[in-house]
């Protein structure tokens, strides 16, 4: 199983990820996570996917912040390197993206991403919306979309309120999900076997 994560980078090693299968940069002057909200993500993932291939797609550098242009060239290069599950821990509001967010995504890999946003809200996405009542190990589809919990892997000692949370990891929570149910069927039935849960 190949995910990739299209962030600010992951860094290489940390307990939460383990070894990366690979990495690539659009942004910077190399893949390192200097703002630690990619590795975050991949974390989540792995809690999940232990033995993923997680690959980091770096589109942030000194920011959470990147051009349309490389958003899409991250998403070509996911589809011509053979990802099967693509995170994607962020997005735009601008309808003027839509079409060429649209062309990217039609095909492999499955896109997880927030459904507020594109290209989460485009046909044929993953799209997330956060549920703090919903529990880590379960998600939930109603109207369209599912719902995921915001909250990372719990830190000993410090209340899941305290803890980092947000859209970000009800994104990466249902991309552990679907990626388990990629492992269990087929591409083409990933989203019927997700829907009846």
């Amino acid at each position: 199983m190949k995910i990739a994560v299209i962030d600010s980078g992951i860094h290489a090693g940390h307990p939460h990820v383990g070894a990366l299968a690979g990495a690539v940069h659009f942004a910077g002057s190399d893949s390192a996570d200097r703002l630690g909200h990619g590795t975050a993500v991949a974390g989540a993932i792995r809690e999940k996917l232990a033995a993923a291939e997680i690959f980091a797609v770096k589109i942030f550098d000194s920011r959470l912040a990147a051009p349309i242009e490389v958003l899409l060239q991250a998403l070509e290069w996911c589809r011509d390197s053979g990802m099967d599950v693509v995170n994607l821990s962020l997005g735009t509001a601008n309808p003027a993206h839509r079409d060429a967010l649209a062309e990217v995504v039609r095909d492999d890999p499955i896109i997880v991403s927030a459904a507020a946003m594109l290209p989460g809200s485009l046909a044929g996405v993953v799209g997330v919306a956060a549920d703090p009542e919903c529990p880590r190990d379960q998600f939930r589809y109603r109207d369209g979309v599912f719902l995921a919990s915001p909250y990372p892997r719990p830190i000993p000692g410090v209340p899941p309120e305290r803890n980092l949370n947000g859209l970000s990891f009800a994104v990466a929570n249902m991309t552990g999900f679907v990626g388990r149910a990629l492992e269990s069927c087929g591409r083409r039935e990933v989203f019927t076997v997700l829907r009846r849960c």
